[in-house]
């Protein structure tokens, strides 16, 4: 349905025209005067107000305030041919969004038209993403709509409460450490700590040390005793990211903590009673690190109690705007700046990428559309390159047609060039046969290329 737009105006001849101009774009309805006006804005659900300051006999400022006064005010606009800065001033104080002077330029009018309502709906949104946070309590982070993060979200309510150990799969960046958190803050033991071991970050022998700690003199180096991170957990809960990374030897112990909620600290044999709730995350697949000998079996079924599976984000693209919308109130904050919608082709370029690094990488691009512009809006030029060059890469012409007036001024051939084949590596995970094949030419001559951009 088109957005609906109350022009009123008494000059018959102004009025018609710009039904005429903007009936395309919007669902037009209009009225020569206040009480017409009012008539139609008790009857109708009037998203904009286009008023003209005199009205004959009437105020369009007695307008303004008695339309802004209703339960779901529109955002208004004020015309007048007697335009004035304390005119626009007092216009302004009273609620108006903008304010323009005759005579009209239809496309500026359409193009402020627009805006009002995207800034409209942006504020929509964010009240809507309020009332979702006070609903779901702790589930605030988990923002979306799609089936998919619904169904993770009612898993996280139903087992939250519970001592079961959890087990976190997903891609990277698709939010696994934002579940683990609600966990925690769901588990009925939120004022108790929650220690986090990135597993990855360490070698064998230090990952032994932090898990289950050390006792003085136990290894060269170990000067004193050490509480490991099992210890500093107890009451509350450990989370075990890239739990698909630790050696064989840690495996075994940490298979014993789970079975018996005891542990030894590294050269020590008294045994320590722990309370810890484990939550462990993978951007890998368990099941199949099983099969290859790789991983326990005895241990995956120890934290595959309850498997919450996060999506990835190209699979739930309705939740990529309730995302970035999200996103553009964090950064607009945290870096001072007004609140600023994204333009319909810069948000059809975010629904449209395919989203490698899920929800952080659009994390990142949102900040940098923030930081980027200047502007009252967010266009698709303010956002990161890659988002063109995937659209390249993928042929799709008709979002690159839309967006090739807002293109980067170093959009030339030499980067046009150079950043497709980024994209293409970065759809392709780094798998040069594979951007290869996306790119339509051989792995040879991809490896040439990459030696002549000096990539």
């Amino acid at each position: 349905m088109l957005p609906t737009l109350l022009i009123v105006e008494d000059e018959r001849a102004t009025r018609e025209g710009l039904r005429s101009a903007l009936e395309d774009e919007f669902e037009v309805y209009t009225a020569a005067g206040t009480s017409e006006a009012l008539a139609i804005l008790k009857t109708e659900r009037i998203q904009l107000l286009l008023t003209d300051l005199r009205l004959g006999g009437d105020s369009g400022m007695d307008l303004l305030d008695a339309a802004l006064a209703m339960p779901e005010p529109p955002v208004a606009i004020m015309m007048t041919a007697y335009g004035s800065v304390d005119t626009a001033v007092e216009a302004m104080r009273r609620g108006a969004w903008h304010f323009v002077t005759k005579p009209l330029n239809i496309d500026e009018v359409e193009m402020l038209l627009k805006r009002a309502l995207r800034n409209r709906n942006l504020e929509t949104e964010n009240k809507e993403l309020v009332q979702q946070v006070k609903k779901n309590h702790k589930l605030d982070k988990l923002i979306g709509k799609s089936p998919a993060i619904r169904k993770v979200s009612e898993l996280i309510q139903q087992v939250a409460p519970t001592r079961a150990t959890i087990l976190i799969e997903g891609e990277s960046g698709t939010g696994k450490e934002v579940v683990a958190h609600t966990l925690h803050h769901l588990s009925g033991r939120p004022a108790a700590k929650m220690v986090i071991v990135h597993c990855a970050a360490l070698s064998p022998q230090l990952l032994e040390s932090e898990l289950f700690g050390h006792e003085k003199g136990a290894f060269t180096g170990a000067a004193q005793r050490r509480i490991g991170r099992f210890e500093q957990a107890d009451g509350g809960t450990l989370f075990l990211d890239e739990i698909g990374e630790i050696d064989a030897a840690t495996q075994v112990k940490l298979l014993r903590v789970l079975s018996e909620r005891t542990l030894e600290r590294v050269g020590s044999n008294s045994p320590i009673k722990v309370d810890v709730r484990v939550v462990a995350a993978t951007n890998k697949n368990l099941k199949e690190l099983v099969a290859r000998g790789t991983f326990r079996e005895d241990l995956y079924f120890r934290l595959n109690v309850v498997k919450i599976e996060m999506p990835p984000l190209r699979t739930r693209r309705e939740d990529i705007v309730l995302l970035a919308n999200s996103f553009l109130q964090e950064f607009a904050k945290e870096n001072d700046r007004p609140l600023k919608p994204l333009t319909d082709e810069a948000m059809e370029l975010l629904v449209k990428y395919n989203w490698p690094g899920n929800v952080r990488e659009l994390r990142t691009a949102i900040e940098h559309g923030v930081v980027m512009s200047n502007d009252s809006v967010i266009e698709a030029r303010h956002l990161p390159q890659f988002l063109y060059f995937q659209a390249i890469a993928s042929g799709d012409s008709p979002v690159l047609g839309k967006i090739a007036l807002d293109a980067p001024a170093e959009f030339n051939l030499h980067a046009l060039e150079t950043n497709t084949i980024r994209a293409a590596l970065s759809i392709a995970g780094g798998n040069r046969t594979h951007a290869a094949d996306l790119l339509g030419v051989s792995r040879r001559t991809l490896q040439r290329k990459l030696k002549d951009l000096g990539l």
